[in-house]
């Protein structure tokens, strides 16, 4: 099956399809002549830009990254989301994520930075060494994925996926033979649902999970396929 690829290049869009085999972002590379970085995968064409961006790195998270992560976490648009585990107080994201930070627990912390200012964090693990979370979902050897942008003025300007882009290409080189990667956000967070399919996630099962409180917040499993996003 050929997919229609489009790379927007300055004033120009380059259009072609994949050739059997090719992944979609081989294929932009190879329309453009340069490497390309994901715009939209949700569509019928997947597009890509070869345009040049603010720089978005990850970097290894620290302990002295702490007073940045419980910003960010108390921010409001952040902790709406991520208040359900626990009341972001100095005292309980250092004790929760203090170990992940630490590289005691498979989880791997990340800062985001844009033009080497940190503006957001994610984290990814395999699946399978979560298991409360692996009864959850349908690959259990995934690589898990959460993420958020902390700093306010960041959100809304094109960097969740251009910082998705960025962690996906890490993921063949630090999970060698992976082929899937998960996420779930809250069914609610149409934001962060939009930005997943913009790099190739695709929704799946809708599925509550059991939060601290004793309560349930319905998820949306949402996952891509590396092999054939990523090649």
């Amino acid at each position: 099956m050929f997919t229609p690829v489009a790379v927007h290049t300055g004033t120009h869009r380059l259009g072609g399809v994949t050739r059997p085999g090719e992944s979609w972002a081989s294929a932009a590379t190879r329309i453009a002549g340069r490497p390309a970085y994901a715009v939209d995968l949700s569509g019928e064409v997947k597009e890509f830009s070869s345009d040049p961006m603010p720089v978005v790195a990850l970097r290894p998270m620290t302990r002295g990254d702490l007073p940045h992560l419980i910003r960010w976490l108390n921010a409001e648009h952040v902790h709406r989301w991520y208040a359900v585990d626990g009341e972001p107080t100095p005292e309980w994201v250092t004790e929760n994520y203090g170990p992940d930070i630490d590289g005691r627990t498979p989880v791997t912390f990340w800062v985001i930075e844009v033009n080497g200012r940190s503006v957001g964090f994610c984290q990814d693990y395999r699946i399978s060494e979560q298991p409360e979370y692996a009864l959850l979902t349908p690959d259990p050897d995934a690589i898990g994925f959460d993420y958020a942008i902390g700093e306010p003025a960041f959100v809304g300007r094109g960097i969740g996926p251009r910082m998705a882009w960025v962690w996906l290409t890490s993921i063949p080189r630090r999970y060698p033979g992976a082929t899937a990667c998960f996420a779930a956000p809250d069914h609610r967070n149409a934001a962060s649902l939009r930005m997943l399919a913009k790099v190739g996630f695709e929704q799946g099962t809708w599925f509550d999970e059991p939060q601290p409180d004793g309560s349930t917040t319905t998820m949306v499993g949402c996952t891509l396929d590396l092999r054939r996003v990523l090649g």
